[in-house]
């Protein structure tokens, strides 16, 4: 096979419609447009129903995010959570755990914005925890089980 070859599928390729090119062509005279009437005069601009109130009159205008909206909006950002109950199930004692780890045991799916350890459930054995952010309960429950909470 050799570059020269090669040529699109048989029917992917059409001719382009030449419009009002004389009686001949079988698009001329009023150019596949029919007759009279306001799409054959001018083009019906975008979003134009007729001389209904259109969509966009009807609706409401939306002025913008207001300070309570901004973390509902655009802006929020989209954490993987997991409890200090389930750090003690995966994770050996004395364990450096991350992020990465976290995502190559299949104990958080996808990270997001960021890994953040919330404080249901019980932890018994010392481990190093690096997140980016810690809830109260859960860098309380890590520290006295005799563990540190690094903030990544």
């Amino acid at each position: 096979m050799r570059l020269s070859d090669l040529h699109p599928a048989e029917g992917a390729k059409r001719r382009k419609k030449r419009v009002g090119r004389g009686m001949g062509s079988g698009h001329g005279k009023t150019s596949t447009r029919g007759m009279k009437g306001q799409k054959a005069r001018d083009t019906v601009r975008p979003g134009f129903e007729g001389g209904q109130t259109p969509l966009y009159r009807r609706l409401r205008k939306r002025r913008g995010m207001g300070k309570s909206a901004r973390n509902r909006g655009i802006f929020r950002r989209h954490f993987a959570e997991v409890n200090v109950g389930r750090l003690a199930e995966c994770c050996e004692a004395e364990a450096e755990v991350t992020p990465q780890v976290l995502l190559e045991k299949r104990v958080i799916r996808k990270l997001g914005d960021g890994l953040r350890v919330l404080g249901e459930g019980e932890l018994n054995k010392p481990l190093k925890v690096k997140a980016h952010h810690f809830s109260a309960s859960a860098r309380a429950k890590i520290e006295a089980a005799g563990g540190t909470a690094e903030v990544i």
